[in-house]
């Protein structure tokens, strides 16, 4: 008995290490196990095909949690069908112009170039960006192009070639739907669009002379005549308004040869640079009330559908002259200032001059 007492003294730490380590064991035994079983659930029972010629076996699916429910899978119910805002269009649209419309506005607005509305619109454009009027209805084609009401002895080779598109676009169009087998078997009056077709547009620059101080040109109309001398630019440009400098209307294009500043009714309107006015008057040609400065080293400067104007022909005028007051009149459609700059007699875009 000393010896058991002696030993237990000499060695129970140990012995207590032990007898806690194994319980420890024998605990995470048991709950592996008891882990296993809880976890692990009866599969079905395997059924057996019918045989030829037999009833199918029947098979019954487990209850959900709640009783006397439907067995299915659950899924949300969308109510709302999805429809993306940016589908295909294939066919014309019409427009109705409402005041304060631009050409370059409608463009946008419907992914196209204004030369494409111009196209599709002869009729009551005239090839003519400023003759918009509230009420208006124009013809929207779907993509940049023209619409073609197809004639007897047309082909798509000869119409393609007229209007300058490519065969395999007019073919391949879906709202023409044509028959690729049969593709030049169009009706006579159907309407054919002709992808990226063109056709020419009505020549503004050739009808609204340049005038110059140098030149007879533009007498013929009242407020032009040919001037002598004067004032000289430098080729900078500013900018005939005061600010905010932005464009209210049509932008430089081939269909438009200047940029529609915003101006409202009875606003300040000055020389670009310095020059010598060359016409000052009513312009035959639509642009209502236009001034025209030559400048002296081949630019000409142009201001039109002004409501009044301040200078004569063959004033000298430094930049930032008053010479006149934005309006609306000629065929203009709401107030701004029509700015031209031509070099050469050419057409030349303003916002690469003006600072």
């Amino acid at each position: 008995m000393n010896q058991l007492t002696a030993f237990w003294k000499n060695h129970h730490f140990t012995i207590l290490s032990w007898m806690v380590t194994l319980a420890l064991v024998i605990a995470l035994l048991g709950g592996a196990l008891w882990w296993r079983n809880a976890q692990a659930a009866p599969g079905f029972a395997p059924v057996p095909t019918a045989n030829p010629g037999g009833d199918p076996a029947s098979i019954s699916l487990p209850l959900p949690p709640i009783s006397g429910a439907i067995p299915s899978i659950g899924r949300r119910i969308q109510l709302d069908t999805n429809i993306p805002a940016d589908l295909p269009r294939y066919g014309l649209l019409t427009y109705t112009v409402q005041r304060g419309d631009a050409m370059s506005m409608i463009a946008k607005k419907y992914n196209i170039t204004t030369e494409s509305i111009l196209y599709n619109n002869k009729d009551v454009l005239n090839d003519d960006p400023h003759g918009l009027k509230p009420g208006m209805i124009l013809a929207i084609p779907p993509v940049d192009g023209i619409f073609y009401t197809w004639k007897e002895g047309d082909t798509i080779e000869k119409v393609a070639a007229e209007f300058k598109a490519e065969m395999e676009a007019i073919i391949e169009f879906p709202g023409n739907e044509i028959d690729l087998a049969n593709p030049d078997q169009i009706q006579p009056g159907t309407l054919v669009m002709l992808p990226g077709g063109e056709r020419e547009l009505t020549n503004w620059a050739g009808l609204v002379p340049t005038y110059t101080r140098g030149s007879n040109s533009g007498t013929s109309e009242v407020g032009g005549g040919a001037c002598g001398g004067g004032s000289v630019g430098d080729g900078v440009f500013g900018w005939p308004t005061n600010g905010p400098h932005t464009i209210s209307g049509n932008g430089f294009s081939p269909s438009h040869l200047g940029i529609d500043i915003s101006a409202n009714e009875g606003d300040a309107v000055f020389a670009a640079d310095a020059g010598v006015v060359t016409f000052a008057g009513w312009s035959q040609y639509g642009y209502g009330n236009m001034i025209q400065i030559d400048h002296g080293n081949g630019y000409v400067s142009l201001y039109a559908h002004l409501s009044q104007i301040n200078v004569s022909t063959c004033m000298s005028v430094g930049q930032g002259t008053l010479i006149g007051l934005a309006g609306n009149t000629g065929n203009s459609f709401g107030a701004h200032l029509h700015f031209e700059i031509r070099s050469g007699g050419a057409n030349v875009n303003p916002l690469d001059f003006v600072q």
